[in-house]
């Protein structure tokens, strides 16, 4: 068995890295990786990213959206959370003993004096309130299975970022399931940091594996896990292009009245727009309006480039363009 501390806090970079030691480093028969994120919502693969994502309070905090290879929900991550991933080769999915693996957490957590169980759905609670969830991926006879650990996370912040849209949403992405969640930190008997906390599982981890050797990387090893960083994890197609087609209504009301916005989106690009409320005053214009939009990427910046040819006081009375296109996308 090996393992792997990442020293980036990029989740884009440490996504793909776990990614590659799936795939690639086939020939341990088990990995442990312990790793660290910037502000992030790290997204199931089958979800709809903007159905997640409190998209306005992202944006303006400049909170990371990365989407993972695995199933399983939305989960915020920050600098004072301690994410694990564990690899290993199993004939079958079901084989994997995930309690042979969340024991030396669960005895790490026990030895810093914090009482936590394990719920039905294998999740680390303590006094009912989730401290760790879980998701997984199988890939002919190799899986993995990853968590996050909240240890002093700001969960102020992850109830804004992963807080759900207003707006109604028809789709068949897999939503994710919302539980109470609380740090570790508070329950420590003598407290201690998130480095000391990392240290302390990885200890426990040896004392179960003592025969676990760190995994050191090659230049070029990084080189390709830096590629995969920037050509996957980075692009807008990965994160938010990959969601499963939905349709969206969002109503926006406004001094001189209510606009309804009903689109279809497919890839995250409109596929079907159609505008209705007490603002249109000229509907074959406004039938232009929504043809413009259609192929358009559903982000603010390419519709708001789109719809700049438009004077949109025309159609829509008293609505300014950057106002529509608040209407349209957060």
């Amino acid at each position: 068995m090996i393992y792997v501390i990442s020293k980036s806090f990029k989740p884009q970079f440490n996504i793909a890295l776990e990614e590659y030691c799936f795939r690639t480093l086939r020939h341990h028969d088990k990995v442990l990786m312990l790793w660290r994120n910037e502000p992030s919502i790290i997204l199931g693969k089958f979800q709809n990213t903007l159905e997640e994502i409190n998209m306005s309070y992202v944006r303006e905090n400049g909170i990371h959206v990365v989407r993972r290879i695995s199933g399983g929900g939305a989960v915020y991550h920050d600098r004072n959370n301690l994410n694990y991933t564990i690899i290993s080769n199993e004939d079958k999915g079901s084989e994997f003993d995930f309690k042979s693996f969340a024991g030396p957490v669960i005895e790490a957590l026990e030895s810093l004096g914090v009482k936590v169980c394990l719920s039905n759905r294998n999740d680390i609670l303590i006094n009912e309130k989730k401290i760790s969830g879980h998701a997984q991926a199988y890939i002919r006879g190799r899986i993995m299975h990853h968590g996050c650990l909240l240890f002093n996370s700001e969960l102020s912040a992850l109830s804004r970022a992963l807080e759900i849209p207003k707006d109604e949403f028809i789709s068949r992405g897999v939503k994710s399931v919302r539980s109470s969640v609380d740090n570790i930190y508070p329950h420590l008997a003598e407290k201690i940091t998130i480095e000391e906390f990392t240290d302390c599982i990885l200890h426990q981890m040896k004392l179960r594996f003592p025969d676990m050797e760190e995994y050191l990387f090659s230049d070029d090893e990084l080189a390709e896990v830096a590629k995969i960083s920037t050509e996957k994890f980075s692009s807008w197609e990965w994160n938010f292009g990959h969601s499963p087609k939905y349709t969206i209504k969002r109503k926006t009301v406004f001094a001189t009245g209510e606009l309804l916005v009903c689109a279809d989106i497919k890839n995250s690009v409109i596929e079907n727009i159609y505008f209705d409320g007490a603002f249109a005053l000229n509907n074959s214009g406004l039938s232009s309006v929504e043809s413009a939009l259609l192929g358009v990427k559903y982000t603010r910046e390419d519709i708001r480039e789109r719809l700049h040819q438009f004077s949109t006081d025309c159609y829509l009375k008293g609505i300014q363009i950057n106002e529509l296109v608040g209407a349209i996308v957060d």
